[in-house]
């Protein structure tokens, strides 16, 4: 299926150094057109920082990094106010999270107050700091990264935290071809640094306006909020998909349309992105019993082959 031209650009530029899972470029680029936040997990190792720097180096945009430790503090992500002696005045230095694209890199690895200093900024596009609001500027999109939980120094997200996240992406290990590029030619070094720009910012904003007008039949909302209701009922689940959720659902699959050059959703686009953009918003049962996280794709995945899609 042919891709949008600037997004196909904007992606071949991304695999010079990033040659791993071409599905979770796929995935972080819907997701920044969904007007959305993407989470990045996996083992360390695998290239989440490499992909999530990647499509930051390649638009012309503000992007900062924040390198999350335990002894991070809110204020070293949203700013703080300074005294200055000459004015006799406080003045608001902005913090990392005043950017275009906002690498939050090992997000778990923080403590649940540093990480929700950016729950306002990702849901609302603003920040409120001591009676002042500041809107963040177009695009504004949060790249975050994290280990699985179960290792040592990691903190649980919030449900409330994860549910921001558009799309969660696991990279997994490359392909042996692939992998034997990187060992010979380490892109993520040698390549990284003089990535070049293929995309303005004011070219994003464009091409994530289209996203609310790509027309969606009434017969595949009825698909969307089937799996949805599935999910509710479902017996092995204790928390099924909100409405958040569905709506997080529904954007995605109209921002897949415009990377594939098309005004109208397919079913298919729907298949494609139901277990990335709501693995993280439901728990199973059996997580809460034994720690099983792939439970949760498992019981997605039967309820997609289970709910008829429309023709």
């Amino acid at each position: 299926m042919a891709l949008n031209p600037a997004i196909e650009r904007l992606r071949a530029n991304i695999q010079t150094v990033f040659l791993g899972n071409p599905k979770a470029v796929d995935f972080l680029l819907i997701g920044m057109l969904a007007r959305g936040h993407v989470l990045i997990e996996d083992v360390p190792g695998v290239g989440k920082t490499v992909l999530a720097k990647a499509l930051a180096k390649s638009i012309a945009c503000d992007f900062s990094r924040i390198q999350l430790t335990p002894d991070m503090l809110p204020s070293d992500v949203l700013g703080v106010s300074i005294f200055n002696r000459e004015t006799s005045q406080f003045e608001f230095r902005k913090g990392p999270v005043f950017a275009n694209v906002v690498l939050a890199d090992e997000i778990n690895r923080t403590t649940p107050r540093t990480q929700s200093a950016l729950l306002e900024a990702m849901s609302e596009e603003q920040v409120s700091i001591e009676s002042h609001t500041y809107i963040l500027k177009r695009p504004f999109m949060v790249v975050a990264t994290q280990n699985p939980f179960e290792f040592e120094g990691t903190y649980h997200l919030p449900e409330n935290q994860l549910d921001r996240f558009v799309i969660k992406v696991s990279v997994g290990y490359p392909p042996r071809a692939a992998e034997h590029k990187i060992l010979t030619t380490q892109p993520g070094r040698s390549s990284l640094d003089s990535l070049k720009p293929v995309m303005s910012g004011d070219e994003v904003v464009e091409l994530q306006d289209l996203v609310p007008h790509i027309r969606i039949d009434p017969a595949v909302v009825d698909y969307i909020l089937d799996l949805v209701e599935a999910t509710r009922s479902h017996e092995q689940l204790h928390l099924g998909i909100s409405t958040r959720g569905a709506l997080a659902l529904t954007a995605a699959v109209q921002a897949s349309a415009v990377m594939y050059g098309r005004d109208y959703v397919i079913p298919d686009d729907v298949k494609t992105l139901f277990i990335a953009c709501c693995g993280h918003r439901v728990i199973s049962k059996t997580y809460l019993g034994n720690g099983d996280a792939d439970a949760t794709v498992r019981i997605l995945q039967s309820i997609l082959d289970r709910v008829p899609a429309p023709k």
